[in-house]
């Protein structure tokens, strides 16, 4: 049935009875815009041959007819519809580096929308459609009526319970005055929160009204298709209680709980709840709550439990998806399905390329370099071809370097690493979790958990496979060399690290001579050739000429802590501040240079005080800052502007295309007064004071010989000059990916100027086999640029991209690790619990207490850190340091006792926590914490 079109004049045609009314049997997803979302599942579940209660459903016309929408809405509507439109993008932004957006009062325009679908004439047509319908169904039939908004159970919005639904409504004009009041749900506080947040028109949102003959119910509740809280596909959740389900939907009981495996048609677990309440249905209209204490047992068998959640499976089958159900069971038995959408908070499931067979393990690792927001598909195009080259040099088979290798997933536009083999054998059980315990201390715990999940029971007990794929590409990379150099020629082993970094910078630049066309520059398939180049044969060299000797330094640390004897991490903690020969620390001391010079130039200091980051960042494209702020930022700019926030994502702008967050936390430096917190002084006092260290448990260690002193000192020496080369392997790697980031940005330029993209940035939501089909467009000239045409069809795939990563954007939980039924074995476990009443515990990452105010941080572009303040953030990369030399202490989400915001916190003296679960959830900006990094715990204060 086709949706009336709106009239030229304004407001929409006329629209006939059966416009306006439509039978439950005759919907289907594609009336998604005439029918809203609940009411197009109603039709899907009836299609698929499930019991739904029968009804009809009232059409988003008759709204529309109501509101005048959307060419002549309502004039009280219409100013709704312009303030939530104006302000929506601050809306949409989730974290505190939202840019400022004018005060709206959500409450207030909501209020007043209501107050305009009430007051607003019901045109005759409508009562005439309502009133003929329901009249068939039966004289004074007891109805349910229910919203079904057009902007609703949507695959990534669910908007559950956000519209208002009536029951046991009797009579034609009882009905129809559920019908207006479920108009006017449709602009609830909390709905119209909710759609702004997601970016919503509100003027392209509808609602239709679900009229559905009530069962004389006996139990009822809700299903869930998967377990919502581990995420297991293969499991089925109900909640049950007795009397209607709104006892149960509105949380007004504590209902019977069953798990059920509907494929084994088992009951896996039950736990009876209090139900103390029911919601009955009272004869001639209307519902009443009676006690149900008296009601003893369970109000389910295992029978119709599993009988439900087989109904459940079926409904997943048809929509391809998990599904959250509510179901009513009447009194003479029958099994009723009354409502279905998709469950939104699942995490996607992993799925490897070659489909390997039984229960597989995935390691997020995007979450494992701290990155928790999305990937570009250009980013993840590079990752993969990156993992390729990592394949193919431990000579594992790679079918096609640009799919990644079989162990590669994507789910939820993050990256993920099948694990199963490694923790299925001795070694790598044995060498994992040790690796995380120090990169992602949470991420160790969880794999722990694994060793006793039979799944992933030891299949293979020697390390002989391993040593077989490592030991010959480690004597290729000439591994053993450098770390014998390392241990007996320290300086002689910086001297050619420093050699190999500069021959390997000077490899990833293009060769123009080589490459120039007739026109002068390089073409646009040499530029995407040389960025597959450094991807698959160039980046990774890199890790195997540094890691082996940061891999010494933290070794050598060891090495002193055997020869010291007992527990003495604290001890030895101290001997890694202020490290030489990190690459981020460097960056960030050069950036505090830079803010002292400007607070020395009054020009500078008043021009970057007085402007907002943007103005700033055009000032310094368009060559307007004040000279010495400029030469400044330029010379900053032209030894790090490669890096960035999320830097690993080749789509991610780096520093030297927008320079804004370099400008804010130049900014932000300023506000520092005191010279004895200045960065320079605390990290040369933490030198100092590591030195000192050094020769005071090397005197420690003398008691017991003067061999045993030499051992320590010289162990310990060693590990401070490698151990902040930890940074420099993925400094090398982002400098890499930069150079390809600039040679797609040529690509997309010429792609915008040949039409075929919209814009050049579109090139990093394709990825390197489609840029290879837009280049064969371009190169067409004219040829497929009507509607349906390739060029056209790419627009739509880059919208589609662009659209879903934005959705992804607002995604705040990352599972860790996810198995292949879409468990969360985290989720799975019991929560942690802390050591005291509002206690948050983690671990250990630089000792040292502090007491201060909690800024909580989850984008540090543009973000704001007052001098002093602990800083709490789900992960830090080096995009985050410049924050850390004015933060008092630190707090993280992820993270191990090595990850890079432990090694910087260490460096700059900041005591810090990292690895505690929620922490941006559960802790609020303002609110006063205290941070002991020694201890691991966060204590509000």
């Amino acid at each position: 049935m086709q949706h009336p079109e709106s009239s030229q004049g304004g407001g929409p045609a006329a629209a006939s009875g059966a416009d306006l009314v439509v039978d439950l049997r005759r919907l289907s997803a594609e009336m998604l815009a005439q029918v809203g979302g609940k009411a197009a599942n109603l039709g899907e579940l009836l299609s698929a041959g499930l019991p739904v209660p029968e009804g009809f459903c009232l059409t988003t016309d008759a709204y529309r007819l109501v509101t005048g929408g959307p060419d002549a809405v309502n004039p009280e509507l219409a100013a709704v519809h312009a303030a939530l439109r104006a302000a929506q993008g601050g809306l949409s932004q989730p974290d505190s580096a939202a840019p400022e957006t004018p005060a709206l009062d959500i409450p207030a325009l909501a209020a007043k929308a209501r107050a305009a679908v009430v007051s607003a004439l019901l045109p005759p047509e409508v009562s005439a459609a309502v009133e003929r319908a329901y009249g068939q169904m039966g004289p004074d039939v007891p109805v349910a009526v229910r919203s079904s908004a057009t902007a609703e159970d949507l695959p990534f919005a669910s908007f559950a319970g956000q519209q208002d639904t009536y029951l046991n409504v009797v009579g034609a004009a009882a009905v129809l005055e559920a019908v207006r009041n479920c108009w006017a749900s449709l602009w609830t506080d909390r709905a119209t929160t909710y759609r702004a947040s997601l970016g919503i028109d509100p003027a392209e949102v509808a609602l239709a009204v679900v009229v559905q003959r009530m069962a004389d119910v006996e139990t009822a509740g809700v299903l869930f298709t998967a377990n919502p809280i581990t995420g297991c596909r293969n499991e089925a959740v109900i909640d049950a209680s007795p009397g209607l389900g709104e006892a149960v939907v509105s949380g007004a009981v504590n209902p019977d709980h069953f798990v059920v495996d509907p494929a084994a048609g088992r009951v896996l677990e039950r736990r009876q709840g209090d139900k103390k309440i029911a919601v009955l249905a009272v004869p001639g209209g209307g519902t009443h709550t009676v006690d149900a204490t008296d009601h003893t047992g369970f109000c389910l068998t295992d029978r119709q439990a599993v009988d439900l959640a087989r109904l459940g499976l079926k409904a997943e089958q048809h929509f391809g998806t998990p599904q959250d159900l509510e179901w009513a069971i009447s009194r003479g038995g029958a099994l009723w399905l009354t409502q279905s959408r998709p469950i939104t908070t699942l995490y996607p499931v992993p799925r490897r390329r070659d489909g390997a067979p039984g229960t597989r393990a995935y390691l997020c690792f995007s979450l494992a370099q701290g990155l928790t927001r999305p990937i570009t598909p250009m980013g993840r195009a590079a990752i993969r071809q990156i993992a390729s080259s990592v394949a193919r040099t431990a000579k594992i088979p790679v079918t096609d370097p640009r799919e990644g290798p079989s162990v590669y997933a994507d789910a939820g536009q993050r990256i993920f690493i099948d694990f199963t083999t490694p923790i299925r054998s001795t070694a790598g059980r044995a060498i994992l979790p040790r690796v995380f315990d120090v990169m992602e201390a949470r991420s160790a715990t969880v794999m722990r958990r694994l060793f006793d999940d039979p799944s992933f029971a030891i299949t293979l007990r020697t390390p002989v496979p391993l040593l077989r794929r490592v030991l010959p590409a480690a004597a290729r990379a000439r591994v053993p060399e450098g770390v014998l150099r390392g241990i007996f020629r320290p300086q002689a082993a910086l001297r050619r690290l420093d050699r190999f970094t500069r021959d390997f910078e000077a490899a990833l630049e293009l060769d123009l001579g080589a490459t120039a066309q007739a026109g002068g520059g390089p073409s646009a398939r040499d530029r995407l050739a040389h960025a597959e180049g450094l991807l698959q044969r160039r980046l990774f060299t890199i890790v195997p000429a540094i890691l082996p000797l940061a891999a010494l330094g933290f070794g050598m640390l060891g090495v002193a802590g055997k020869l010291l004897g007992g527990n003495r991490w604290d001890d030895l903690q101290g001997v890694l501040r202020g490290l030489p020969n990190n690459v981020t620390t460097d960056m960030d001391l050069e950036l505090w240079r830079l803010a002292a010079a400007i607070r020395d130039d009054p020009g500078s200091r008043a021009f970057l005080a007085g402007k907002g980051t943007a103005a700033l960042a055009a000032a310094h494209r368009e060559g307007g800052l004040p000279p010495r702020l400029e030469a400044g930022l330029s010379r900053f700019l032209d030894r790090y502007g490669h890096r960035a926030v999320a830097e690993i994502d080749v789509g991610m702008p780096r520093w030297s295309d927008d320079p804004a967050h370099i400008l804010g936390v130049l900014a932000n430096y300023l506000r520092l007064e005191d010279p004895d917190l200045a960065p320079e002084v605390q990290f040369s006092n933490a030198a100092e004071a590591a030195e000192a260290q050094v020769e005071r448990l090397a005197a420690e260690a003398g008691t017991r010989g003067r061999i045993r002193e030499a051992l320590v000192r010289a162990a310990l020496r060693r590990a401070r000059l490698f151990a902040g080369l930890r940074e420099l392997p993925k400094y090398h790697l982002v400098l890499g990916l930069a150079e390809v980031r600039r040679q797609l940005q040529h690509v997309g330029a010429e792609l915008e100027a040949a039409g075929t993209l919209d814009q050049a940035g579109d090139i990093f939501f394709l990825d390197f086999a489609e840029v290879s089909e837009a280049l064969d467009m371009a190169a067409g000239g004219g040829a497929g640029t009507g509607p349906g045409q390739p060029r056209e069809r790419l627009r739509a795939l880059v919208a589609e991209r662009r659209a879903d990563y934005d959705r992804e954007l607002g995604r705040r939980h990352i599972p860790r690790v996810l198995l292949s039924d879409g468990t969360e074995p985290e989720a799975a476990q019991t929560a942690d619990g802390g050591i005291a009443e509002g206690a948050l515990m983690g671990s250990p990452a630089s000792a040292g207490t502090v007491t201060g105010v909690a800024r909580v941080i989850l984008d540090p572009v543009g973000a704001h850190l007052e001098p002093g303040e602990i800083l709490v953030a789900p992960s830090t990369d080096p995009g985050w340091t410049p924050l850390f030399l004015t933060a008092g202490g630190l707090v993280m989400e992820m993270g191990g006792a090595n990850s890079h915001g432990a090694v910087v916190a260490r460096e700059y003296g900041i005591p810090a926590v990292v690895g505690v679960p929620d922490a941006t959830g559960r802790i609020s900006t303002g609110q006063e914490i205290t941070v002991d990094g020694g201890a691991g715990t966060i204590v509000p204060a």
